[in-house]
């Protein structure tokens, strides 16, 4: 994503179309495209090189520091192991987790998948197994992906901000066995004391607006733009289109003034427990 922000920025800058830019260079507008909107790698340092060169930059410091980004770029995630069982999709979603600095998240549904417990997710996987005919291997390779995901709540070097909104019929919803609840609850409580973890609950008994589908919002700070991804009933999508950053935005101010304050979360899930 950075890769791309800074080559589209320099194209802008240079005057030149997509076209012009890749004139009689070994690859396509629609290569490029790809590239500066950071949905495909650029293999080649020798392709870089020749981006630049026809955009003017000749600055030691400035190309050291776009070959860089670009070396980074090529780093396959340590999420990669898993590409073979990754629906179309997932390993974007992963590596933008991975990449942001803050997540702001509404989740009506399920409990949100960072602070699932793997009891949780395998009880989650199993029951949609049948419906969905997957195979034994998949499931268990992607409660492995969940929790490995999760772990990076506190190993990263710079931990994602994590701010959650859950619904109250999301933690309601029993999935597996009041055991499995009771367990998943504990274990909200126990991320709650990470310093980047916030998780607000909203009670069913509060008239607010309240979105059907689960969204996350990333920032990763400047100069890169944030982006939203949401589920829907056909896979996920993902933008970076201010207006759709915007409005998402005014949907999480919004749930987040409706919702119990932070502080009152352990509460409420302590109660959540007994009354199970």
């Amino acid at each position: 994503m950075q890769l791309g922000w800074e080559l589209k920025r320099l194209r802008d800058e240079a005057g030149f179309t997509l076209a012009e830019a890749v004139d009689g260079l070994t690859f396509s507008t629609t290569k490029l495209f790809r590239v500066e909107n950071g949905l495909s790698a650029l293999p080649k340092s020798a392709d870089l090189k020749a981006l630049l060169d026809r955009y003017g930059v000749e600055a030691e410091d400035d190309v050291d520091f776009l070959m860089q980004i670009h070396r980074d770029s090529l780093n396959r995630g340590w999420w990669s192991v898993y590409r073979s069982v990754l629906p179309s999709g997932v390993g974007m979603h992963i590596g933008l987790e991975n990449g942001a600095r803050t997540s702001r998240t509404w989740q009506p549904h399920v409990v949100f998948g960072l602070l699932q417990t793997e009891r949780y997710a395998r009880e989650l996987f199993q029951a949609a197994k049948p419906v969905e005919e997957t195979t034994t291997e998949f499931v268990e390779r992607h409660i492995q992906i969940r929790m490995e995901r999760k772990k990076n709540l506190w190993r990263r070097q710079d931990p994602l901000d994590l701010w959650v909104i859950q619904d109250e019929a999301s933690l309601r919803r029993v999935v597996g066995s009041s055991e499995v609840m009771r367990e998943q609850y504990e274990e909200m409580e126990t991320l709650l004391g990470l310093d980047n973890v916030t998780v607000q609950i909203l009670p069913m008994a509060t008239p607010a607006h309240r979105p059907h589908t689960n969204f996350n919002l990333w920032e990763f700070g400047t100069p890169l733009p944030s982006v939203v991804q949401s589920d829907a009933a056909d896979g996920s999508d993902i933008s970076d289109k201010e207006t759709t950053i915007w409005s998402f935005s005014r949907r999480f101010e919004n749930l987040r003034a409706a919702a119990l304050a932070p502080g009152e979360t352990s509460a409420f899930l302590k109660r959540l427990a007994r009354e199970i």
